[in-house]
């Protein structure tokens, strides 16, 4: 790795607090925050909207060259509800974020998702199916799987991240 800083991955179902847990994390570390959400809109990064998800089609060939210049740089912490088609050569550490069934309904809910798009993200979180993406996809010494429950974990989570994004950083 020619790097000196590492890249980091939040993922995890969408409502496990990925966007304020990267956020904060990239503020306490003064890395770059990059949302690819906001990104594949901005950029257009998609072949079209899905409507029966209410979602874009996220274009992954777009997603990637978009992006290989800026993580071969390293000192980027990403965030986006699923992680099998970036490079693995380009995180140091995966973080899953979790969240009880419970805690996620509503926040989905809050957020005004349709019964079919909740449903699913409902499903997605019961299956790990972002843990297992993440373990198929990641050398498991580098998956980490977080709970995301309350502010007090969330607030924790920043810590530990941040502390070990500073614990392999050269600079």
């Amino acid at each position: 790795m020619s790097r000196t800083r590492p890249n980091i991955l939040i993922t995890g179902t969408p409502g496990t607090g990925k966007s304020t847990t990267a956020s904060e994390v990239a503020n306490a570390t003064g890395f770059k925050y990059i949302e690819v959400g906001a990104l594949v809109k901005e950029r257009e990064l998609h072949s079209g909207r899905n409507e029966e998800f209410d979602t874009l089609m996220v274009d992954e060939d777009k997603v990637v060259d978009e992006l290989e210049d800026v993580l071969s740089q390293g000192g980027n912490v990403v965030d986006y509800h699923s992680c099998d088609f970036f490079p693995e050569r380009w995180f140091d550490l995966v973080v899953v974020l979790r969240c009880d069934n419970t805690v996620l309904y509503p926040r989905l809910q809050e957020r005004g998702y349709n019964d079919r798009k909740l449903q699913e993200n409902i499903e997605c979180e019961i299956m790990q199916v972002v843990l297992e993406e993440a373990r198929d996809s990641y050398k498991p010494e580098i998956v980490m799987e977080l709970g995301s429950n309350t502010v007090e974990e969330m607030e924790h989570n920043v810590e530990n991240i941040s502390r070990w994004i500073m614990a392999n950083s050269s600079q």
